[in-house]
């Protein structure tokens, strides 16, 4: 089996919101007992077919995440070692220890075999315990898992068998896995994770015909969010947004959304408009913020020729370019007196005059709202018209901060490496785990536009071929001390602060030992890698990790110093 480090180092708690993580995935510690009973009650009331296709479904759906997760921590690995992150992921999440008896598998042909044992199901024991030994096998959901696992990882449909197991009296549990066609004797197994032998790609067209989610349900509301509309995540918070924005698309009622600077206001206006029934017609924006006090009225209303000095010619203004379309006020909350006046009447009345103007224009537009100020507060000290919020507050609509919603961090991260590296033009390989840490632990006071800048910027300072590290995204003073616990090399949990907040006197101290005891660039370098090559007792895969570069440049790098040593 392959180093497992590389796994551990991505789980992470979080004690500040109370969250695991592992990797970009959210999970939890629950008492084995608690699967134990969920076990029990669902043969007690549904029976045994429909409990055993539930829980393979459930582990089915648990390898499919744990297949992407494996494609992106050991991209240049063989495709064994990558295979066996599933496994390896098992024992970290304390499900059971796998070990591969025969393991063969093609990319390119597709053609794959497993045989693998597997000790520690609490499913054996839980059948054992509630009903005794059974003539069949009882790991439904380690069997479901594996199917997931390899047909997501192989792109194509492979079935896993249970052929021993030791709630029916073996001494341990063993399952096979092999490519659907290739199966005989699979009818029980088909069943339970809805399949169809005869169809092609089976496991997704059975999983979208037959366990189709009702409209409206969390599926299609999370499919929302990613509709092309720049819009990432899957958080709930995220979810409620979307849901609020499906259920008010196709009315013409007035939408406020209220949210700190930088979580997205904007992105969301268009979202709304393009989802609505006038997504063919203009959608006009304005940041009222950003007009001079003196402009505001012809601005939002226009202007006829020669109704002030410098009006050589009449034009109209954003209420007309939006007819028939939506108008998106954002930071209306920084509106003057004088022009919230002018506002609501033109809400109210759907009409406008240009200035200078006698012709009143009726217009058609629907009112897209935004602000960061709490508008109640701001009627109470009196810098904003009650009449008028209450005009804009028919559907308020609040977005929470990324700090409330921490589950879109790594969709997020990813989104914008993909989106500045095609952008600069870099080969940009992903994250370092200290800088995953840091950016999970951060506040994030500037929300999504912080983290965006802070990787495009990254992405600038990072040298193709090479992860983001903590130095590329932030300067030393601006990090924050750690509330993210990890595991250590013996597999208890330790807080870890940034090197950059721990250890930065020491390598003052360090560098200022250095150039008085001459030591050159060169050497300095040899000494770090040998030092981490030491630390990871040897493995270039966990050494490269410490010093955020891949294995292939850590090998290079050692072999060019052997080399010139001997010259």
């Amino acid at each position: 089996m392959p180093d497992i480090g590389d796994l551990a180092e991505r789980l992470r708690f979080s004690l500040r919101d109370g969250q695991i993580w592992l990797d970009t995935q959210r999970v939890a510690l629950i008492h084995l007992s608690t699967l134990t009973t969920l076990r029990r009650e669902l043969i007690e009331n549904l029976g045994i077919e429909d409990a055993r296709g539930c829980l393979a479904r459930m582990g089915y759906a648990s390898g499919c995440r744990d297949a992407a997760l494996a494609r992106k921590l050991r991209p240049h690995c063989s495709v064994k070692d990558a295979l066996l992150v599933g496994p390896q992921l098992r024992a970290i999440q304390g499900v059971i220890s796998l070990q591969p008896v025969q393991l063969e598998a093609d990319l390119e042909k597709g053609t794959f075999f497993g045989e693998f044992t597997f000790s520690g199901s609490f499913e054996a024991d839980a059948q054992i315990a509630d009903f005794g030994l059974s003539n069949v096998p009882s790991c439904w959901m380690q069997v479901g898992y594996a199917s997931g696992y390899i047909s997501t990882f192989m792109g194509r449909d492979v079935v896993f068998k249970e052929i021993e197991c030791r709630a029916s009296g073996s001494q341990s549990c063993r399952m096979i896995g092999k490519p659907l066609p290739l199966w005989d004797d699979i009818e029980e197994e088909l069943v339970a994770l809805r399949l169809d032998k005869g169809s092609t790609h089976a496991l997704s067209r059975g999983k979208a015909s037959k366990t189709r989610t009702a409209p409206g349900s969390r599926d299609d509301v999370a499919d929302c969010a990613m509709l092309s509309h720049g819009i990432v995540g899957n958080s709930s918070g995220l979810v409620v947004v979307c849901e609020m924005l499906r259920k008010v698309a196709n009315t013409d009622a007035t939408v406020l959304f209220l949210g700190e600077t930088g979580v997205g206001k904007g992105m969301f206006a268009k979202m709304l408009h393009r989802m609505g029934k006038r997504s063919d017609k203009p959608f006009i924006a304005v940041n009222c913020a950003a007009i001079p006090e003196n402009l505001v009225e012809s601005e939002l209303f226009g202007v006829e020729k020669g109704a002030f000095t410098g009006a050589s010619q009449s034009r109209p203004g954003r209420f007309e370019r939006a007819n028939g379309g939506t108008l998106f006020l954002d930071e209306v909350g920084t509106l003057t007196m004088a022009a919230q006046i002018k506002l609501l009447r033109s809400i109210q009345e759907q009409e406008i005059e240009r200035v200078g103007d006698t012709i009143t224009r009726k217009i058609n537009v629907r009112i897209i709202a935004a602000t960061n100020v709490d508008l109640k507060e701001a009627v109470d000290q009196g810098t904003f018209r009650d009449d008028l919020m209450f005009r804009l507050n028919v559907f308020p609509v609040r977005i929470p901060p990324l700090r409330e919603r921490r589950e879109d961090i790594p969709p997020l991260m990813d989104f914008f490496l993909d989106k500045f590296s095609t952008l600069h033009g870099k080969e940009v390989t992903g994250f370092t785990s200290r800088a995953m840490d840091a950016l999970y632990d951060y506040n994030f006071p500037g929300n999504i536009r912080e983290l965006e800048n802070l990787i495009e910027r990254a992405v600038i300072l990072a040298e193709d071929g090479q992860a983001i590290d903590l130095s590329h995204l932030f300067a030393p003073e601006d990090l924050q001390a750690s509330m993210v616990l990890k595991l250590n090399s013996t597999g208890n949990l330790e807080q870890r602060q940034s090197p950059a907040i721990a250890s930065r006197s020491d390598i003052s101290e360090v560098m200022e030992t250095m150039l008085s005891d001459g030591i050159s660039i060169e050497d300095f370098e040899h000494r770090l890698m040998e030092k981490a090559v030491e630390l990871a007792d040897g493995k270039l895969s966990r050494a490269a990790r410490m010093l955020g570069i891949t294995r292939p440049q850590l090998a290079y790098r050692l072999k060019k110093h052997q080399e010139s040593t001997l010259n």
